[in-house]
C-alpha cells in the first residue's frame, strides 16, 4: 500500500520552497537549530530528511549532516540542491549505518510518517554514539488525533474550536492539503515516550513551542489556540554496558 509520498513529492517540494512552511519557519526552526547547536556534534543524521532543507541549514552553519528518506524523488531533489551533501534513500526502520555512527540524530516532523516506530526508534538509538543526543520535533498528539476533524467552522466562517477524538487509538489517516495527499500516523504521546524510555534514553528537553513574534498574526493565533507541535531532546548514556 502506498503512503502517497512519491505521488506528492513535487507538490511537497513546491510547498516548502526555500524557507519551509509556516510551522517550520515560524515555530520549529529557531528552537531546533538552537538545540542542534547546543552540543558539540560533528556527525549528524537527519532521519526523514525529505528534500534536505534542514540538512542544508545545518551544513550552512558549519556542521556535517547526512540525510536519509524513503522517497526517491525527495532524495533526488536534496542532491540537486546540495550536490556536496550526503543523502541516502532508505527507511528509518532499518538504518544503513554502523552502531554509534552519529553524535546527533534528528527526527524533524518524520515520526508521523514512519509506519513502524517500534522498529525506527531503536534504530535511531542504535546509530547514536554514547553520550549522543536524539532531537525530535513532532506533531502534538492532540493535533494528530484531530486529523479527521480539525478546525470546525461555524455559520459565519469562524473557527470556534479544534475538534479531536479517539486520542488513545493509534491509526493511519490520509490527510490532504495543497495538492499533497499522504498518510500520517496518529499515536498518543505516551506511545512515543515508552519507546524512547525503552531504549534507556534520558529526556533533557520537552516543549510545545509557540510561533515567533514575527509570524503572520492570523495564522499564529490559531497555532497558539491548539497544541500543534512538541519538541524533545533525548540523551544516550555515555557509559557503554556490555
Amino acid at each position: 500500500m502506498t503512503d502517497g509520498w512519491n505521488a506528492s513529492a513535487q507538490a511537497w517540494i513546491d510547498s516548502q520552497g526555500e524557507h519551509g512552511d509556516f510551522g517550520r519557519r515560524y515555530v520549529l526552526d529557531p528552537l531546533m537549530l538552537g538545540l542542534a547547536a547546543a552540543g558539540s556534534a560533528t556527525r549528524v543524521l537527519d532521519v526523514g530528511c525529505g528534500e534536505g532543507r534542514f540538512c542544508r541549514m545545518l551544513r550552512a552553519r558549519g556542521g556535517e549532516a547526512v540525510g536519509i528518506d524513503p522517497t526517491g524523488a525527495l532524495i533526488a531533489q536534496a542532491r540537486r540542491l546540495d550536490p556536496e551533501g550526503h543523502y541516502v534513500e532508505g527507511v528509518a526502520e532499518s538504518l544503513p549505518f554502523a552502531d554509534g555512527a552519529f553524535d546527533l540524530v534528528v527526527s524533524y516532523l518524520s515520526l508521523i510518517d514512519i509506519p513502524d516506530v517500534g522498529a525506527a526508534i531503536p534504530e535511531m538509538a542504535r546509530v547514536l554514539a554514547p553520550g549522543g543526543r536524539l532531537l525530535v520535533a513532532s506533531l502534538n498528539g492532540f493535533n494528530t488525533a484531530g486529523l479527521e476533524l480539525g478546525w470546525v467552522r461555524d455559520a459565519s466562517g469562524e473557527r470556534p474550536y479544534f475538534a479531536m477524538d479517539n486520542y488513545l487509538q493509534e491509526r493511519a489517516v490520509w490527510t490532504e492539503w495543497r495538492g499533497i495527499r499522504i498518510i500520517n500516523h496518529h499515536r498518543p504521546l505516551g506511545a512515543y515516550m515508552q519507546l524512547f524510555l525503552g531504549q534507556g534514553l534520558v529526556l533533557t528537553h520537552f516543549s510545545e513551542p509557540a510561533p515567533t513574534p514575527d509570524a503572520p498574526a492570523e495564522k499564529a493565533a490559531r497555532y497558539r489556540r491548539a497544541p500543534w507541535f512538541c519538541v524533545m531532546a533525548w540523551e544516550k548514556s555515555a557509559t557503554v554496558v556490555d
